[in-house]
């Protein structure tokens, strides 16, 4: 078995700038659109979505990742794992009234953390999921750190880590990152259309910070991964979920616009 894995950025699913604000119309055509095109590849497809304007604002003003911040750990915790998954419910509302059969799967029950990375990881629902012909779909988490007491968990993150538990049984084709711009821009504001994954490290610092609050590293934190992805043979697409009919199109296996970070047989340094 194969799948294509999908990540809705959380700048695209909600407005950053704007605490707890979802994007419901953005929301509801990505869902009909990965319902009109999922059955292409035999339902065969994992979805991950980021926590946008919710859970990056959460973790912020709780002061879950600040060692000196007055609010306990626990509430912090509490209060930024409750943001996340209510974004998380808004998008898997979304899908099945769209059609589509949802599997949720919540990192905060499935991930254990040692010093900020994944260090134990129940992947066997997502896999038998996919067996029944569900689609599986997770989102940028606050999960248990055996060093930290708590960490946040990106959805990069945390598909990448599905992507690794899942390869015994199930290849991933590539991975579609759908964000809020057409891909990676260069120095002159122009889409990069091909990146080699040993080109990513001269882009890295000229990569812009995120727009709004956003904890876990937005753009460069998503070429980090595209790169160890690539080095693994999995290539990725960046592109925008902005444009109608883009991730109908790039599920259909059509081209779309955007930056293709290629497949290569590099070791990583």
């Amino acid at each position: 078995m194969s799948v294509d894995v999908i990540k809705l950025g959380g700048s695209l699913i909600t407005d950053k700038t704007q605490p707890f604000t979802v994007r419901e119309e953005v929301i509801g055509r990505l869902a009909r659109e990965i319902a009109e095109s999922w059955d292409a590849h035999g339902g065969r497809v994992v979805l991950g979505h980021g926590s946008g304007s919710f859970g990056h604002v959460a973790a912020e003003r709780s002061g879950l990742l600040d060692n000196y911040s007055d609010t306990p750990r626990a509430r912090g915790m509490s209060q930024t794992q409750q943001a996340a998954f209510a974004l998380h419910r808004r998008v898997t509302d979304a899908l099945r009234d769209a059609g589509i059969p949802v599997f949720s799967f919540s990192p905060s029950s499935a991930f254990v953390a040692s010093a900020g990375e994944p260090a134990q990881v129940q992947v066997e629902p997502v896999r038998r999921a996919l067996e029944l012909g569900a689609v599986p779909v997770t989102y940028g988490d606050v999960v248990m750190d055996r060093e930290r007491g708590a960490t946040i968990c990106s959805t990069e993150t945390v598909l990448r880590t599905l992507i690794d538990g899942l390869a015994g049984n199930i290849k991933t084709r590539r991975v579609l990152w759908f964000g809020d711009t057409e891909g990676v821009y260069d120095a002159g504001g122009q889409t990069i259309e091909e990146l080699p994954p040993d080109g990513i490290d001269s882009l890295l610092e000229d990569v812009g910070a995120p727009s709004g609050t956003d904890v876990t590293g937005g753009m460069r934190h998503r070429l980090h991964v595209a790169r160890e992805l690539a080095h693994r043979g999995i290539p990725s697409l960046i592109t925008s979920g902005l444009q109608a009919g883009h991730l109908r199109r790039a599920l259909r296996g059509q081209t779309v616009s955007g930056t293709t970070v290629r497949a290569g047989e590099t070791s990583e340094k």
